[in-house]
């Protein structure tokens, strides 16, 4: 049995973390059973979530659970593609995990506004004052991260048109396709409907959140993702969190 560890549902999505999604949606993709609990991270291997147990093998990290499925399941996420249809789908999971995925990021935790009525009620369950101490504490952690990483170091229309690019061009590359490389979802598709759903979600305002709405194909491609992985999580339910 497999035990996947993440956040839970939070925010009008069925998972705060993008990573956490990708990998439920994975799961769900290779058709075998999970039970989804919540995650320490401090308990985690590398203090992050997802994490999953596979009858005692634990595997962390989203791409190495991944690789894992495919390994221990013979499941091929990326079944019928080509080549070049292979790479392209990495390039694009790259490009959302590793540059829009940090720019969300800093919208959440970095604009006071959303971080008041987003991160930080990860702590509501401390009492005072220790919840408003690990607020900060963590809050000024993820802002040194995300200044190693160097986007934090920009302005917020500096990431904002940063985001744009990529958005763009994950909707260039969606065009009229019913999913990011055809027909049927691929292993990126994963990814990128939870970035592109973290994007857009009601929950947070941002220039980014705006620019995303921008993009028909990217909008009804969310839409239809989390119809097929989370039929409950439809718009009108976001809209209603």
């Amino acid at each position: 049995m497999i035990t996947l560890y993440g956040f839970g549902p939070m925010f009008g999505l069925p998972d705060p973390s993008p990573y956490v999604m990708k990998t439920e949606v994975q799961l769900k993709m290779a058709g075998l059973g999970y039970l989804k609990l919540p995650g320490d991270l401090d308990a985690a291997p590398k203090r992050k979530l997802p994490v999953i147990d596979d009858d005692g093998v634990v595997v962390a990290d989203s791409a190495f659970i991944r690789w894992h499925i495919e390994q221990k399941y013979g499941v091929d996420f990326d079944e019928g593609l080509d080549t070049r249809e292979r790479a392209l789908a990495w390039a694009a999971e790259r490009m959302a995990e590793d540059h829009l995925g940090w720019a969300l990021g800093y919208a959440r935790w970095l604009m006071p506004e959303n971080f008041d009525k987003g991160p930080a009620r990860f702590f509501d369950d401390l009492p005072e004052p220790a919840r408003s101490q690990a607020q900060a504490e963590t809050r000024d952690a993820v802002r040194g991260a995300m200044e190693a990483h160097g986007i934090a170091r920009h302005s917020l229309c500096e990431i904002t048109r940063l985001a744009d690019r990529s958005l763009c061009s994950l909707s260039t590359l969606l065009g009229d396709k019913t999913y990011l490389m055809g027909e049927r979802p691929c292993g990126a598709d994963a990814v990128v409907f939870a970035m592109t759903a973290g994007a857009l979600c009601p929950h947070f305002d941002s220039p980014i959140r705006q620019a995303a709405e921008r993009y028909g194909e990217l909008v009804a491609y969310s839409e239809r993702m989390m119809r097929l992985f989370f039929p409950a999580y439809t718009a009108a339910a976001q809209e209603a969190a």
